[in-house]
């Protein structure tokens, strides 16, 4: 699929940008009128524009906000908090140390604090213990009644921050009545950018203190936790489960068995050779070549070794090794559901992997590009997404048998 662009990755993202509109992180004709003034694979251009819309935007809100029109105010700053976000994506140079690409991201999240705060439903921000330090966090809850319900705990991806959340599961989750968790964890928004926490494999680390956390909450039901990975955290999310057995269920966007060899499959042997090697020296320069003409292979390798913590674009491949499912998946006992996009070239035959190793009751759903449900994570389609993900999870959450399919 095609959105605007024709350049992959300004495609992608800007179909990510727009499709958040279903719960009002976007507004269509503000998302058409910002690409049209960015060309193809332009960089620059597309961090003015989408800071520019991001800005007006912005003001809109801070303005209805001043003025008391509440719902006006928290419209424009969802909008606004989605937008800037979107701007400092390809600033990948130095993130860590660029004000530019750390500007854009806090006022990303300070445009959702100030929108949350303005939801008809309660949002409370948390930290959640961790290793010496804290993960923040939203607790997204249905009503302030103090009934225990059923709670999702969100884990996000490769590039994903805490905010992102509300768009991508959180505003869908509170209509059906459940609660939901979300967290940054290391390697991702502010746990990146301010505590400087990388990724790690061993997921369950992440993701039993978040448990831990939740069980504290008198809302929160302890029989019906369900961990939710997204995009990378298809992975990050299935390793957690393989070893925290306290869920109710599981949900991959989308099923990620083996990091490593999604990468590998765009390598040629050579490459993938001297990379085992640590002939750094020689991958260096070639994937520099790489890194010149595709935007979307350019972007991906920077933001790797950033939060990958690498020393260099083949370190940060040889890193991506221990993100794997071998000998694990089998340990996952909780009904799990495996999404898959028929679109997606860089997870294309893993959610199928997941499902030959799962043992636990499971169920994969293959999404379509003929429904427009087809690109990774079914961006462009969340309605699609959230009812094949939610209708499985009140049908499992009741009790009825879900057979291995």
């Amino acid at each position: 699929m095609r959105f605007l662009f024709e350049d992959e990755s300004f495609s992608f993202e800007t179909l990510r940008a727009a499709g958040f509109a279903d719960y009002g992180g976007a507004d269509l004709g503000e998302v058409v009128a910002t690409a049209r003034n960015i060309g193809e694979g332009d960089e620059e251009a597309w961090l003015r524009e989408w800071k520019a819309t991001a800005e007006r935007v912005h003001g809109i809100g801070s303005r209805a906000l001043a003025a008391g029109h509440r719902v006006s105010a928290r419209e424009a700053l969802l909008r606004a908090s989605n937008y800037y976000r979107t701007a400092e994506f390809y600033r990948r140079d130095d993130p860590a140390n660029d004000p530019e690409a750390k500007g854009l991201s806090a006022l990303s999240r300070e445009t959702f604090a100030a929108a949350a705060a303005l939801m008809d439903t309660p949002v409370e921000a948390v930290a959640i213990p961790y290793e010496g330090t804290h993960l923040p966090g939203y607790l997204f809850l249905v009503d302030d009644s103090g009934a225990r319900r059923p709670t999702v705990l969100f884990t996000s991806g490769f590039d994903s921050t805490l905010e992102e959340a509300y768009f991508a599961v959180a505003a869908a989750a509170l209509r059906r009545g459940y609660n939901v968790l979300a967290y940054d964890g290391p390697g991702q928004g502010a746990v990146l950018r301010e505590q400087h926490l990388v990724f790690r494999p061993d997921w369950e680390a992440v993701v039993t203190p978040v448990v831990d956390y939740a069980l504290t909450r008198p809302e929160i039901a302890a029989d019906g936790l369900v961990l939710f990975g997204y995009s990378l955290g298809g992975y990050l999310a299935a390793r957690a489960a393989a070893h925290e057995h306290r869920l109710a269920a599981l949900v991959l966007d989308d099923g990620l068995y083996n990091y490593r060899e999604a990468h590998d499959r765009f390598l040629p042997p050579f490459l993938r050779e001297w990379i085992e090697a640590g002939r750094d020296d020689l991958v260096e320069p070639v994937m520099g070549l790489f890194m010149q003409v595709s935007t979307q292979v350019r972007w991906a390798l920077r933001n790797g070794v950033w939060t990958f913590g690498a020393a260099s674009v083949a370190d940060y491949i040889r890193r991506t090794a221990d993100y794997t499912l071998d000998g694990v998946a089998r340990l996952i006992d909780c009904p799990t559901l495996v999404l898959d996009a028929e679109n997606d070239q860089f997870f294309r035959g893993q959610p199928q992997e997941v499902q030959a190793a799962l043992t636990c009751p499971h169920t994969l759903v293959t999404l379509p590009e003929a429904e427009g449900a087809g690109e990774h994570c079914h961006m462009g389609a969340m309605f699609r997404l959230h009812q094949v993900a939610f209708d499985w999870l009140d049908t499992t959450l009741a009790g009825a048998a879900r057979p291995a399919s």
